[in-house]
């Protein structure tokens, strides 16, 4: 069983995640465009990351600016091209 500071950490790198796609999760699910239980598996499938480190570095160097896709190793790539803005 994963422990709560390792989900709460996951939650808020699939967050931060979100937000450097410039998606809005929150607003996606009040759209329907994501499930909460989509959301929570994503947390889930963060978890499994061997590059959390290597992903808070990323996302650090990110803020205030929209990214067209994430890292390589994001197990949430699909997940998030899904909900990004379309041009």
């Amino acid at each position: 069983m994963l422990s709560r500071d390792v989900l709460k950490r996951h939650a808020s790198l699939v967050d931060r995640m979100s937000d450097a796609m410039g998606v809005d999760l929150q607003e996606a699910a009040l759209r329907g465009d994501v499930s909460v239980p989509e959301i929570d598996d994503a947390v889930l499938t963060c978890t499994a990351c061997s590059q959390p480190f290597a992903c808070e570095s990323w996302l650090a160097r990110r803020v205030g600016s929209v990214a067209d896709a994430p890292p390589a190793y994001c197990r949430n790539t699909e997940l998030f091209a899904r909900l990004a803005p379309k041009d």
